[in-house]
């Protein structure tokens, strides 16, 4: 590797550290299974603290829409549930077919709720004791994201789980998997880990509709982030219409400074396909 500013190589292993680093110049290694290390001809520090940079500012974006997207399927969650089964209604074991899955769900609210020292969540534990759990809208902000995927996921009736999901922009199968998919990401964006071309364990299923939605996302990369970020567009225009966060995240992803878009799961006509064609 080209080290051109020594001071700038010792600022950046001290400031963001070699292990760090070295997630993004193994994208740099001629082969990276061989565990030789050896570089790619002209591979520059530059280069790697560019991705490097790149990587985070994605990071950053994506937090901007997740936050948003996390916030409606709190308010859509717990909106359904109250104004259909009342205040503490979402605590009836008959909405959910799976007993033991509604149990292991309703103790880790418990657990969560215990942990909690919001202002709400204090004054609730001061003045009430029955039920001792609160009412829908007050879990839905204390509770994990994980946690409020369980107990979407559990939910049997599906007329239910469609409302919730509709407010988001999404059939509710799909919705059901992205909310996982989307809680992985959201943990990997928090913990400051690469993103850009990672490989996810989590996935989620393919939709068939809006038609716009279903153009523009890829079966191929059904592990890759282009899927999750043509999802995040769609689902940010029913959320957040009058954001701009699609172009802010489009001239990033055009900045792309390895060049690489294959690598995070873009097919070549990706500029093309509907949701992406509309902000470029």
């Amino acid at each position: 590797m080209e080290i051109a500013d020594v001071d700038r190589a010792k600022h950046a292993l001290g400031h963001i550290s070699y292990y760090r680093l070295r997630a993004y110049w193994l994208y740099f290694e001629a082969d990276p299974e061989s565990g030789l290390h050896t570089f790619k001809p002209g591979t520059t520090l530059e280069a790697v603290l560019t991705l490097y940079e790149f990587d985070r500012h994605l990071r950053l974006i994506l937090m901007d829409a997740l936050e948003r997207i996390e916030v409606a399927a709190r308010g859509s969650w717990a909106y359904q549930l109250a104004m259909v089964y009342g205040p503490h209604g979402y605590l009836d074991a008959a909405l959910y077919p799976r007993a033991d899955r509604f149990q292991e769900n309703v103790d880790q609210l418990q657990s969560e709720y215990d942990r909690s020292h919001d202002v709400f969540v204090d004054h609730y534990k001061r003045s009430y004791n029955d039920p001792p759990l609160p009412p829908v809208w007050m879990a839905a902000e204390f509770m994990s994201f994980g946690l409020l995927s369980k107990f979407f996921s559990a939910l049997g009736g599906r007329a239910d789980r469609k409302a919730i999901a509709r407010k988001i922009g999404f059939d509710d199968r799909v919705f059901q998997g992205l909310m996982h998919h989307l809680a992985t990401v959201r943990n990997i964006c928090a913990h400051h880990s690469r993103l850009w071309n990672r490989r996810f364990t989590v996935t989620f299923p393919m939709a068939q509709n809006p038609p716009a939605l279903a153009a523009t996302i890829d079966p191929q990369a059904d592990r890759k982030l282009y899927n999750t970020l043509s999802m995040l567009l769609h689902s940010m225009a029913v959320v957040a219409p009058e954001s701009d966060w699609p172009k802010r995240l489009a001239a990033l992803i055009e900045e792309n400074p390895s060049g690489d878009f294959e690598a995070m799961g873009f097919p070549p006509d990706w500029r093309e396909r509907p949701l992406w064609a509309a902000i470029l």
